[in-house]
């Protein structure tokens, strides 16, 4: 079974939309239904397999794509049997004469390819089969579904053994293996947010603190012309809020960060244990997508495949770009976060602690660029920018930072008097 159709005529019997079906009078219906949609998927394998297997040069493929057709028809006479046993009519096939052959070679190159589309699409239809042998509450269909998907386990080894003794290791075309990476993603793709990463939460929180109480400072110094009780109170009331703040808000970062991995992994462990075919079909191509070979691909692949524990990390690392080991200490980024934050916040409201007027609001603004420089300078040590030109960066934002709130703390304090 092998068609794309499927999904749309069976997308009331898989999934979390599927209900628990028994064979009475009030669900006959939707069984036949249900089973209707395997005949019709059945059968356009079988035109699909009967005309690869005409346009196929080589004896041995030729063959071996004929009795695949014989076997998908098998399949759909099994289907129509049960419909017959419901009190139903067997449907009139609706798919094209070649069922999906010409649309396959046309959408991704050639026979070769067509194959190599198809056995994903096997992949596909046996975990389909799977979910339906657990949601369909009929014996006689159940028997079936089984006979069904053994077979097609035996199709989904028998293509690759086809493609892969036949095509050559040539290198990949990344644009074939971006668009049929682009279409496996697709559909497991929930908009889920990326996590965010952290670079370096002890500087930035300096940072933070630095910027936001310097400019308290300088604009209550304006206000009240240095008055050293004042700037004391705003001083110390910023620091332990922006300290607070930043803390908090460093903590839930990471538990987040930490859940939307632990999700993902979930995700890409389910998909591994019902269609573990498919999840190596999609990691493959991303390796695809770098510049391997499809074969290189596939056999490295293969290796880490050979621990499910770290198939299923290797995917979630490639949804996520990052790993277990990566993820953040809430904890840890909290109290990092918050420290740093109220260190860089002390530092513009020290000089206030010993001097008053306008020579705290000097001293203050001398050690906060510096401060400022500092922090800049440290930056460069987690990014690609040089000492210097980070240090001067911060340094002149927070001298622009600083005039400006001091300037609008006179225009107040003048409004005050």
């Amino acid at each position: 079974m092998i068609t794309s159709n499927f999904h749309q005529h069976a997308a009331k019997i898989h999934g979390s939309d599927v209900k628990l079906l028994t064979v009475n009078s009030a669900n006959t219906e939707e069984l036949v239904k249900a089973i209707s949609s395997n005949w019709q998927a059945e059968m356009r394998g079988y035109h699909t397999y009967t005309a690869l297997s005409q346009q196929e040069s080589d004896p041995h493929r030729k063959r071996t794509l004929r009795h695949l057709a014989l076997a998908e028809k098998h399949h759909a006479e099994l289907w129509a049997g049960r419909i017959t046993a419901l009190g139903a009519a067997i449907p009139t096939y609706d798919g094209p004469e070649g069922g999906d052959a010409d649309s396959l070679a046309a959408r991704i190159g050639g026979q070769d390819l067509a194959l190599r589309r198809l056995e994903l699409e096997e992949s596909r239809d046996i975990a389909r089969y799977g979910k339906q042998i657990r949601d369909l509450n009929d014996p006689e269909s159940m028997a079936i579904l089984k006979e069904v998907l053994a077979d097609e386990s035996d199709h989904y080894i028998t293509l690759g053994g086809l493609i892969r003794h036949h095509l050559p290791a040539e290198p990949c075309d990344p644009e074939q293996a971006q668009m049929a990476l682009n279409e496996l993603t697709a559909a497991r793709e929930k908009g889920q947010p990326k996590a965010a990463s952290w670079v370096g939460d002890a500087i930035y929180g300096v940072n933070d603190g630095l910027g936001s109480i310097f400019g308290i400072v300088s604009g209550v110094s304006g206000a009240t012309l240095g008055n050293s009780h004042f700037v004391l109170i705003a001083g110390l009331a910023g620091m332990i809020a922006s300290a607070l703040s930043m803390g908090s808000g460093a903590y839930l970062a990471a538990k987040s960060e930490r859940e939307i991995y632990e999700a993902e992994f979930a995700r890409e462990k389910d998909a591994v244990e019902y269609n573990e075919a498919e999840a190596r079909e999609l990691l493959s191509l991303t390796y695809q997508v770098r510049g391997l070979t499809a074969e290189d691909a596939d056999h490295f692949v293969g290796h880490i495949a050979e621990n499910k524990e770290r198939l299923v990390e290797e995917l979630a690392r490639e949804r996520l770009n990052m790993t277990a080991d990566g993820l953040r200490k809430p904890w840890v980024s909290a109290s990092s976060g918050a420290l740093s934050t109220a260190v860089g916040a002390f530092i513009p409201v020290l000089p206030f602690f010993f001097m008053a007027g306008l020579p705290a609001i000097i001293v203050a603004a001398i050690i906060s660029l510096a401060a400022h420089f500092a922090v800049g300078a440290a930056k460069s040590l987690i990014t690609i920018r040089s000492w210097w030109s980070s240090g001067f960066e911060m340094t002149f934002v927070g001298a622009i930072e600083g005039a400006v709130t001091y300037a609008i703390g006179l225009a107040i304090g003048h409004i005050g008097t």
